[in-house]
């Protein structure tokens, strides 16, 4: 199942050029994440209650397309691969006219909150990831 998050470019956004800054795709891949998390019932209370920390290890970022000022952007979010330790979610970026303009690939590990190592995923959230994951 597809997560979908929708933002508005904000001025504060924008670069020396005239576009997005590079590092804000990062931002709105992250609020979309959260945003899907949080639906998935794995709130930061309910992390902390289990002990848990999902950690972005590695992303990977292909820019395709310019975003302006203004503009309404689509995050679109799947999972594309569940491991036992880890999962990968991609963060599609859509502009106004349903082009891609970015698309991203986010590693994150499950870790302990209190020894901040690499513990398995909790049986409910690899359910709820199994759920999202692209076949």
């Amino acid at each position: 199942m597809e997560h979908r998050f929708n933002l508005t470019v904000r001025s504060t956004d924008i670069d020396v050029i005239g576009h997005v800054n590079n590092a804000k795709y990062l931002e709105y891949m992250e609020w979309a994440r959260f945003d899907w998390i949080w639906k998935q019932g794995f709130t930061l209370d309910e992390l902390r209650r289990l002990g848990i920390m999902p950690v972005v290890v590695n992303i990977s970022i292909n820019y395709r397309k310019e975003l302006r000022m203004l503009e309404e952007v689509q995050v679109r979010t799947t999972v594309v691969k569940i491991g036992t330790k880890s999962f990968v979610i991609r963060h599609e970026l859509y502009n106004q006219q349903e082009e891609l303009v970015a698309d991203g690939d986010v590693t994150m590990v499950m870790i302990d909150a209190k020894t901040r190592r690499s513990i398995a995923l909790p049986d409910e959230l690899t359910v709820s990831l199994q759920e999202n994951l692209i076949k």
